[in-house]
């Protein structure tokens, strides 16, 4: 049997390419689908412990453009985050993943594909509702969920065959990716503790200040201190320099697919940033009522997009309502970095509805507005309130009864 396995490089992965050729007698192709995260020389890593493993070729694909276009633009436009907290980071990557793999799959012949998600997670949701829209021909193999070893015996079982364990591998389990690195395991399957310094990655040690301005064209993020970037290269420079100054951690938690709830911790340094630098344009540009459905509605994009439903058609059409939305989103955000924090301090655009008025908040009305204009709109706002209050005495006056 020819196996397609999506793999990561970590210990679920590295455990099935071992034991899908030992114990199964496949033939094992690994396939990393590189969302980014990853260093050249990680990549190498993960290439040499898949062949020292047992698989017959390594293949990497880089989908870090393809996955900025047609996911995380539509994160930073929808303004979408987990709990109000978590951007979503890796969970937003394995759909794209999954299809990637059935495409491979598809021109290469394979008999079956394979992922090393876990029975206790998200993630085994995300590959399995993709496979089955877009491939459902396929078989799907998933040992580390049906058979449900531990972290420990995965370990124990590749040292007893003097098989590579990938280093990180035990106590907390660490995902990496283009829109941010998550944690879990350890410490966090309480939901009082904390984690240790030092099991952070990206943002040990961080400090520093730094001020920049972020420019933004149509909701995408375009360059940083006046360089103009690719969206991948700008996220990736975001992620090294402010996980430097310790931009971005949080815990999350919150429901999973499954009903049950699970903690992580998150760096995220760019995803931070950017989701909060273009929230505050938004606010600038676009009315009310704009921003209240968006916001409605990009709760409803991530939780959708966080529960697997990345093919789901709904997907699309609420990616052409914020496409609509972001059309005026252009313009700079300036951030000041201290302490670990990021804050927004000035924004400005060419379409700051701000700029478009002579009114000063606080202090002068617009030209050639009526003064008493808002008495009459302060009255007819309260009228629903005054009836109400109203009918209440009136019905206490009659009966003696009040609610």
């Amino acid at each position: 049997m020819r196996v397609l396995l999506a793999y990561s490089g970590g210990l679920d992965t590295s455990f099935l390419v071992a034991w899908l050729t030992r114990e199964r007698a496949a033939s094992v192709t690994t396939l990393s689908v590189d969302c980014g995260g990853w260093s050249a020389g990680e990549r190498s890593e993960i290439e040499a412990r898949a062949l020292a493993l047992g698989a017959v070729e390594h293949r990497l694909l880089d989908a870090r453009g393809e996955l900025f276009e047609r996911v995380l633009r539509w994160l930073v436009a929808s303004n979408a985050k987990r709990g109000g907290v978590y951007p979503l980071s890796v969970g937003a990557e394995r759909g794209l993943q999954a299809e990637v793999l059935a495409r491979v799959a598809r021109e290469g012949a394979f008999d079956a594909v394979a992922h090393g998600c876990t029975a206790a997670g998200n993630d085994q949701v995300r590959f399995e509702a993709a496979l089955a829209t877009i491939a459902p021909e396929l078989e799907v193999l998933a040992p580390v969920r049906d058979l449900a070893p531990s972290r420990e015996e995965q370990e124990a079982w590749l040292s007893e065959r003097d098989l590579p364990v990938p280093p990180g591998g035990g106590l907390y389990s660490v995902n990496a990716g283009l829109w941010g690195l998550t944690i879990g395991g350890g410490a966090l399957h309480q939901s009082g503790a904390s984690l240790p310094d030092d099991a952070w990655v990206w943002t040990q040690g961080g400090g520093g200040e730094r001020s920049l301005t972020l420019g933004f064209d149509a909701g995408v993020p375009v360059s940083v201190d006046g360089q103009v970037q690719d969206p991948v290269s700008l996220v990736e420079t975001l992620n090294l320099e402010l996980g430097a100054l310790g931009i971005g951690r949080g815990y999350h938690l919150g429901d999973t697919v499954l009903g049950i709830k699970g903690r992580i911790a998150f760096e995220a340094p760019a995803a931070s940033l950017l989701l909060a630098a273009h929230a505050e344009l938004e606010k600038l540009v676009l009315t009310e009522d704009q921003r209240f459905w968006k916001d409605h509605l990009g709760e409803v994009y991530g939780r959708r997009l966080h529960q697997g439903l990345f093919h789901d058609p709904l997907q699309r059409d609420l990616e052409a309502f914020f496409g609509s939305s972001q059309e005026r989103v252009t313009g700079t955000v300036r951030v000041e970095c201290r302490a670990g924090q990021a804050s927004v301090v000035g924004v400005d655009s060419p379409f700051s509805l701000m700029s478009a008025s002579d009114a000063r908040y606080g202090e002068r009305a617009a030209a050639g507005s009526d003064p008493r204009a808002a008495l009459g709109l302060a009255r007819t706002l309260a009228e629903p309130g005054r009836l109400y209050r109203m009918a209440g005495a009136a019905a206490a006056a009659s009966t003696g009864v009040t609610s």
